[in-house]
């Protein structure tokens, strides 16, 4: 037959025929290919000596092509001024520093300014004793009431202390958040007027990790504040996970720091023994938990961080308690990580201004 072909001169198998011969070449000449590919990218690097140096992400890199930048945190209180922001800005970016992120309150009808400020920079070029002579310079200029500066990968974490009576949910919530690296405090120890086995959860888990117990026996007639005192003195603020306990003046100006509370309700309802039965008694429809700094006049301090939660009829007196508990100790330990971030300034005689 005129212009026959024998099988694999057409259709598919052709082509695939004509297609492993043009490969065979290809891979005959790879090594050429290589060899000019890679005396291209010599000349470009030569020319772009940046691209001499590559990684992927998350992935060091050589200081003299990208530092190493950490994070910062920048809280300023002061009278109101023309100018404070630009100045705080360009305290960072003239080291070398980014803003990540700036909130600013200023009050109607008050003369007040308050900013918190994120921000990242080189420590190196940005040494941390500088960073706080500089912020200190601007404090200095506007007569600041409070500035400070935090930065968690170098300075060290606060020091708390646990002060409880007989329930367990807030500090059990504490010391397992703690453990999860989710809470950045060190606990040096826990303090309680209530004594506990030592083959309790709570009891082995401080053993384990180090964490002093100390069983103070308290009375009405003594409630033991100066050797609670002694125990705390070396401590940055307390945090009262249920004590039942009042701390009396003598004790705040004794300790001269900041003491967190939590209260079982939206301060000031249902005072006294037994909060839970009072609310699930009076039929209340909602409950809540307030997280207060404290003062000498019982649960009327300066107010952190509130919580809520809706109840009904179909609750009975266990589940009204859980969900009571379960404000609780959210509501202490966001309240406490909210402190350590230092997003909790003192606003007026009796608020905050939480950012």
């Amino acid at each position: 037959m005129s212009g026959a072909r024998s099988f694999g001169e057409s259709g598919p198998w052709f082509g695939l025929s004509r297609c492993g011969e043009r490969l065979r070449r290809r891979l005959r000449e790879r090594p050429t290919m290589i060899r000019r590919i890679s005396e291209r990218v010599s000349g470009f690097a030569k020319n772009f000596p940046i691209l001499k140096s590559s990684r992927f992400h998350g992935e060091s890199l050589d200081s003299s092509v990208s530092p190493v930048l950490i994070p910062g945190v920048h809280v300023f209180h002061c009278q109101d001024a023309v100018g404070i922001v630009a100045k705080l800005s360009d305290c960072i970016a003239a080291k070398g520093g980014n803003i990540l992120g700036y909130d600013v309150f200023v009050p109607e009808n008050n003369n007040v300014f308050y900013s918190r400020s994120e921000f990242i920079f080189d420590p190196v070029k940005w040494p941390r004793n500088q960073v706080d002579e500089d912020f200190q310079t601007i404090a200095q200029r506007y007569g600041a009431l409070n500035s400070v500066v935090r930065v968690p990968s170098i300075d060290p974490k606060y020091k708390i202390a646990l002060l409880l009576s007989k329930q367990d949910h807030c500090l059990v919530e504490m010391l397992h958040k703690w453990q999860d690296g989710k809470l950045p405090v060190d606990i040096t120890c826990v303090i309680s007027n209530h004594e506990r086995a030592s083959n309790t959860h709570v009891m082995r888990f401080l053993e384990r990790h180090g964490i002093p117990y100390h069983y103070v026996s308290t009375t009405k007639e003594n409630k033991r504040e100066d050797d609670i005192l002694e125990l705390v003195k070396d401590t940055d603020f307390l945090v009262l996970a249920r004590y039942m306990q009042i701390l009396s003046g003598n004790f705040l100006k004794g300790y001269g720091k900041d003491v967190i509370n939590i209260h079982h309700g939206l301060l000031p309802s249902f005072k006294g023994g037994y909060p839970a039965k009072q609310a699930f008694d009076a039929g209340v429809k909602l409950i809540g938990a307030t997280s207060h700094f404290v003062t000498e006049e019982l649960d009327s301090g300066p107010i952190i961080e509130q919580m809520v939660e809706s109840v009904s009829h179909r609750d009975n007196l266990r589940s009204f308690v859980q969900k009571s508990e379960d404000l609780e100790k959210k509501c202490l330990t966001k309240a406490i990580k909210s402190y350590c971030e230092l997003r909790v300034l003192p606003y007026g005689t009796n608020k905050t201004v939480v950012f």
